[in-house]
């Protein structure tokens, strides 16, 4: 469990708070993209990045040549969010329809993968967005790895609200002729696309079947 801080209590619809860590690890274990923020001066940036959590903290990886990389690189504060959408939830008035989703809000200040760990983050990145993949493939150059950044934002102050209910109709409304119900959504992958360029005989392998699945 975690205590939340003045900046992570959820004041909006309090209820859908959940303050179990475990559910934090499940929302970033199952989420490919996180949304990190950046303000310089009054003007605020937020940009989408690929992300995977590693233990007690969540990788981004990017340029180096990235400003937003370099400004939180230098310690600037930052804002990491993660929602994933689960279903649309249809209401018998605009009002009160809504979503179902789970999301995560990280807040602090993120450090730079030292050189002699970021190979082991790459792979877990690697092995977080593409699974099975790291084994298959060339070890990364020296000029890659110049030219990449992974941070490590601590998982230490954040929120996660959970939305998953049913149509909070008004009474009122209740006897109204409109459908009203909840509409699963999920992520899935269509067939493999083979890269225009691929050496003839060269068959579809294991870990993208088992992720995408034809």
């Amino acid at each position: 469990m975690s205590e939340p801080t003045e900046r992570t209590t959820v004041r909006r619809l309090p209820e859908k708070a959940v303050t179990d860590r475990s559910v934090l690890d499940a929302i970033l274990d199952e989420a490919l993209v996180a949304h990190v923020a950046l303000a310089e001066g009054d003007q605020p940036f937020v940009l989408p990045m690929a992300c995977a959590r590693d233990g007690d903290r969540l990788l981004l990886h990017g340029s180096t040549g990235s400003r937003l990389m370099r400004a939180l690189a230098a310690g600037a504060p930052t804002c990491a969010t993660v929602t994933l959408l689960d279903g649309l939830v249809f209401a018998r008035s605009a009002f009160e329809s809504s979503m179902h989703y789970r999301s995560a809000t990280i807040l602090g200040r993120a450090s730079v993968v030292p050189q002699e760990e970021l190979v082991d983050a790459l792979r877990v990145l690697t092995e977080h967005l593409l699974p099975g993949r790291w084994a298959h493939l060339r070890p990364p150059q020296r000029k890659e790895l110049a030219a990449t950044m992974v941070l490590a934002l601590p998982l230490q102050e954040w929120s996660v609200k959970v939305g998953d209910g049913w149509p909070e109709d008004d009474p009122a409304d209740l006897g109204a002729d409109v459908w009203a119900g909840v509409l699963p959504l999920r992520t899935t992958a269509g067939p493999p696309r083979p890269a225009p360029d691929l050496a003839a005989g060269i068959e579809v392998p294991d870990h993208v079947r088992t992720r995408y699945p034809s």
